[in-house]
């Protein structure tokens, strides 16, 4: 997927982030509620309100479950959303679940799962389910022709600089870490924001930033993005919903859901994606990954990087003697 950014949609962003982490960028939901409020009489105010602070449990509903919920006709949710400037109640449900997407919480996933009163074999079972179904979504969404792509744009690179933070920094570790045991210059920067901030200022249009981040996205990833643009920095980006603001500033990106009934969000789909970058990476120039990884081989038979005890322990002298000859 690839889009153009803006100057506008540049300048907007920062001034979102200025003030601090607290201050984040509003969703389109968001925004058509603030600019109609003045048009809402005093209750249909307080009815979007609760929808939007409660989406974890309406994003999924129809107008009448809807309306049966918050104990109004379904007329009363048609006209309501009419007011925001939606002519059909899919458009509305479709930037409700995007408010809840950006909006999510490990408080709020935990809440949403805890209301259910499942078993904890009943958690472990749906959890493995979500999995199996996010690798499903990945699968159906993303094409070889897409990661081949991705593919030659690291391959043409001088230099690239994976970002991820917090959990998504072991996603930009194992990218980065990856394409350099393939021969690339990757860097996954780890430190202060000062530091992060002065790697991206070296990139050059003949460079790429490639930026990992999900639901609202972190400050410090997202302004990596915008900085890079400045420079003319090509950029990419893995993320899971074509609204985060990863999705909205990055050059191209690609969707890969995280979604968990527990507190934690699920990596299995972004690292399948990465798996499959790297492998479309390897084989794009197979001589020179193989040269690098005969190299590296050498190195590794000729090190001390494998544990090798000085002594067999006992349970394997035992097994030797139970040997027959």
């Amino acid at each position: 997927m690839r889009r153009t950014v803006s100057k506008k949609e540049i300048r907007a962003t920062e001034s979102n982030h200025k003030g601090g982490a607290g201050h984040t960028r509003r969703t389109t939901l968001e925004e058509r509620f603030a600019k109609a409020a003045s048009h809402l009489n005093p209750s249909r105010r307080k009815l979007l309100t609760e929808i939007l602070d409660n989406s974890e449990d309406t994003y999924f509903l129809s107008s009448r479950e809807l309306a049966k919920r918050y104990e109004v006709d379904a007329a009363t949710i048609v006209r309501t959303i009419q007011v925001l400037g939606y002519e059909r109640y899919a458009e509305f449900l479709a930037d409700l679940r995007a408010h809840f997407v950006l909006r999510i919480s490990p408080y709020t996933v935990m809440k949403a799962a805890a209301q259910q009163k499942r078993t904890i074999s009943d958690y472990v079972e749906h959890s493995l389910e979500m999995e199996a179904g996010n690798l499903a979504k990945l699968r159906s969404g993303l094409t070889a022709a897409e990661v081949i792509k991705t593919a030659r744009s690291i391959s043409r690179a001088r230099r690239i600089l994976v970002v991820g933070i917090d959990l998504a920094a072991a996603l930009s570790h194992l990218l980065s870490y990856s394409l350099a045991s393939l021969g690339f210059d990757s860097e996954a920067p780890i430190g202060s924001a000062g530091n992060l901030h002065q790697k991206v200022r070296l990139l050059g249009p003949k460079d790429l930033l490639i930026a990992i981040s999900f639901g609202r996205c972190l400050k410090e990833t997202v302004e990596a993005v915008i900085r890079a643009h400045r420079g003319g920095v090509p950029t990419f980006g893995i993320t899971d919903s074509d609204k985060s603001p990863i999705a909205r500033f990055c050059d191209s990106y690609w969707i890969a859901s995280i979604a968990n009934p527990s507190f934690n969000a699920s990596y299995v789909a972004p690292v399948a994606a990465i798996n499959s970058l790297l492998v479309a990476c390897a084989h794009l120039q197979q001589d020179r990954s193989l040269a690098w990884m005969k190299e590296k081989e050498k190195e590794l038979k000729s090190g001390n990087r494998w544990y090798t005890p000085e002594e067999p322990d006992e349970e394997a002298k035992a097994n030797k003697e139970k040997t027959p000859c």
